[in-house]
């Protein structure tokens, strides 16, 4: 009997795109020179769009979901990888256009892949995921800019999930000071253990965006967008830095052309799908030195791979903290 293994699968119906918990055979997978076993993913908010079906993230049907993963390779033709290392995806299309992360198994581009970093397991890769990923290459590109600790309080926005956790524990790791920003005040002593100074609510960048504001920031991570960001780009400091990624509250930016042309304020875009593999690598072996593992623990949960749906449906509700990881096979 040929094997088979568990996967979740979003199908066209007439009623719209569905995702049912089934099993597969390996003439399911599509193309690539690498087979992974996949030990953990998680769900992110594309993984709960696509699981729900409440926004065309799935592109090709049938389609795996899941955005992520981390596992063992088992079949290689790619010469940068053997059976038995450790490996971790993200970006690429994976969960979009091709068979993501909440499966036991998949089959991709070699040159998607990144070697896990030695002193990360592969729950942790996956505790960190697309969101921690994200979260560092948007330090990265503060640092880069000139953003340094003693420069002045860097805000970070939708600051309880999870690319805001993973942010906020990451600069403060470095030195900075941060405030976090969240809708979901009762969560500020969970900021505040993840190294938070200070955390204030989402009101401090809501109603009318004026062109300049009284500047406070000196850089800042946005995952929100919109007016969110219009507002923060209007208290930057003179010459600060802002690194947006993400477009929770909308695609739209009702700003000024004002902090850019009389502060000198930057804004620069995190496109973490497809940046360079050299930029992929440099961000893990980061995320390996300049995480602490106890703040990661604690922004953690665990679910099974059955559990998926339910849990994309409270992402998608503002009801989950921090990170939740699909333990394969649990």
């Amino acid at each position: 009997m040929a094997e088979t293994f568990s996967a979740w699968l979003v199908e066209d119906k007439q009623s719209g795109p569905a995702a049912r918990l089934t099993r597969l055979g390996e003439d399911a997978l599509m193309q690539g020179d690498v087979d992974v076993a996949i030990e953990a993913s998680t769900i992110n908010y594309k993984d709960g769009l696509a699981l729900t079906g409440k926004a065309p993230i799935v592109r090709r049907f049938p389609l795996i979901p899941g955005i992520d993963f981390a596992g063992r390779v088992t079949r290689s033709g790619h010469g940068g990888f053997a059976p038995g290392e450790r490996v971790v995806a993200t970006g690429w299309g994976l969960g979009e256009t091709h068979h993501g992360g909440l499966a036991e198994r998949a089959r991709v581009n070699g040159d998607w892949l990144v070697a896990l970093p030695p002193a990360l397991t592969t729950r942790q890769a996956m505790a960190i995921g697309t969101a921690g990923f994200t979260a560092m290459l948007s330090v990265m590109a503060l640092e880069r800019a000139g953003v340094t600790p003693d420069r002045g309080e860097i805000v970070v926005t939708g600051a309880a999930g999870g690319v805001g956790s993973i942010a906020t524990a990451v600069l403060a790791k470095l030195g900075y000071d941060v405030v976090a920003s969240t809708g979901r005040t009762e969560e500020a002593a969970y900021l505040k253990r993840l190294g938070a100074r200070e955390a204030i609510g989402r009101d401090a960048f809501a109603g009318d965006v004026k062109a300049l504001a009284r500047s406070r920031w000196a850089g800042g991570i946005d995952v929100v967008g919109s007016t969110t960001l219009a507002h923060m780009l209007s208290q930057m400091q003179p010459d600060g830095v802002v690194a947006a990624c993400g477009l929770a509250q909308g695609m739209d930016l009702p700003g000024s052309v004002a902090p850019f042309i009389l502060r000198g304020v930057s804004l620069i875009g995190i496109n973490s799908v497809t940046c360079p593999q050299a930029l992929r690598g440099e961000a893990w072996r980061r995320l390996e030195r300049d995480l602490d593992r106890e703040a990661l623990a604690a922004m953690t949960s665990a679910i099974g791979l059955g559990e998926a749906r339910e849990t994309g449906e409270r992402v998608l509700k503002g009801q989950v903290r921090g990170r939740v990881v699909v333990d394969i096979g649990a």
